[in-house]
């Protein structure tokens, strides 16, 4: 089964066309993938379908990371470590 990391970076490198291999959690989203304001809405539109969770919008406006976008999914799921 994929791990919540994973599916986050299948969601990502989707919508903005990259390797997923080459998305840490460390990698932001705008300076080092150049996501823009709707990349970012298709991204989180990703994740509410793939998780099954409706996010905070104004959370998610200050995620800068993708490990911070894994983080706020792990406390919608209740998984988080």
């Amino acid at each position: 089964m994929e791990d919540d990391f994973e599916k986050l970076k299948n969601i990502i490198a989707d919508v903005l066309n990259v390797d997923p291999d080459e998305i840490t959690e460390e990698t932001t989203l705008t300076d080092d993938l150049g996501a823009d304001s709707l990349d970012l809405y298709q991204i989180l539109m990703g994740i509410e379908d793939e998780f099954g969770i409706s996010a905070d919008h104004e959370k998610v406006e200050n995620i800068q990371t993708v490990g911070q976008a894994l983080e706020l999914i792990r406390k919608a799921t209740g998984t988080e470590a």
